[in-house]
């Protein structure tokens, strides 16, 4: 009796917190009817920042490099030499017949002159200045060094009053000289040139029937040219059409004068580019140091 009165009790009180349990607990849906979205899992995405990465002002060694810039450019300056044109270099422009073009920054120089209906050309460039060979002063040296010892040999049987004006002459550098005779309907000649040591060496002559080949300052132009006959060199030609050449040339004021001009030039606007060049970098890293 005991036992089913006990079980008949406890029937009651089971089903009611079974009930009241199951009211409390929110009614879940199984994973079969839950909706598509909430069963998918969330992408996952890398960081992603709209700020700006952080550059250094300056680098540590802009000050230095400024400051050593302008340390050169003070020891280019004092001299003052890049102002004012050497005397020869002057007296050349003032009574020669050449008109001097010479543009800031650019390597080449060009000179111009009217001779008759004759237009003529000449440049050269500040690049020869820069591209001397070594080999080529050594050599030059080598020669120096034999002519002296020779010259002392014979000067020990001079008397010393003769010895007094004798001194060794250093050999000069060589420039490239570009001769451009241009006559209106007629074609132009075009003469390749060297100058040194006071005297123009002509090294090759040719014609063109089209005077802007003569200068082919275009790349099609300078391929043009390319293909045409330029003539044999100049040394093989008959001595006296070698003679006549030269003074056709010199009557144009392709002399001495100007053989004497274009490497004082060359020596004063490679020294202005140079400190023109100093003036440019010093001011560069400046530009990016904060003040």
């Amino acid at each position: 009796m005991f036992s089913i009165r006990s079980l008949t009790r406890s029937v009651p009180r089971t089903l009611s917190r079974s009930i009241a349990t199951s009211a409390a607990r929110p009614l879940q849906r199984s994973a079969f009817f839950q909706p598509t979205w909430k069963l998918m899992s969330r992408p996952s995405y890398a960081a992603f920042s709209t700020s700006r990465p952080r550059f250094e002002a300056a680098g540590q060694v802009d000050v230095e490099l400024a400051a050593k810039f302008q340390e050169e450019l003070a020891l280019e300056t004092e001299s003052g030499e890049t102002e004012e044109l050497p005397e020869s270099v002057k007296y050349f422009l003032d009574n020669g017949p050449f008109e001097i073009i010479d543009k800031a920054g650019e390597e080449e120089v060009v000179l111009t002159r009217k001779f008759g209906d004759e237009n003529i050309r000449v440049s050269f460039t500040i690049a020869d200045l820069q591209n001397i060979n070594p080999e080529e002063d050594f050599a030059d040296s080598a020669l120096q060094d034999e002519l002296e010892m020779d010259q002392s040999r014979s000067n020990k049987d001079a008397s010393p009053e003769e010895n007094i004006d004798e001194q060794p002459l250093e050999p000069g550098y060589l420039a490239r000289v570009d001769v451009t005779i241009e006559k209106p309907g007629k074609g132009a000649m075009h003469v390749d040139a060297v100058a040194r040591d006071g005297l123009i060496q002509i090294e090759n002559v040719s014609y063109f029937s089209k005077a802007e080949l003569a200068t082919a300052e275009t790349p099609d132009k300078e391929w043009e040219r390319q293909s045409l006959y330029a003539g044999p060199p100049f040394g093989n030609l008959d001595e006296e059409l070698q003679t006549l050449i030269e003074r056709y040339l010199d009557e144009r004021g392709i002399d001495t004068a100007l053989a004497s001009f274009v490497p004082d030039y060359i020596d004063f606007k490679e020294q202005r580019e140079y400190v023109r060049w100093l003036g440019s970098m010093f001011l560069l890293p400046l530009t990016i140091i904060p003040l």
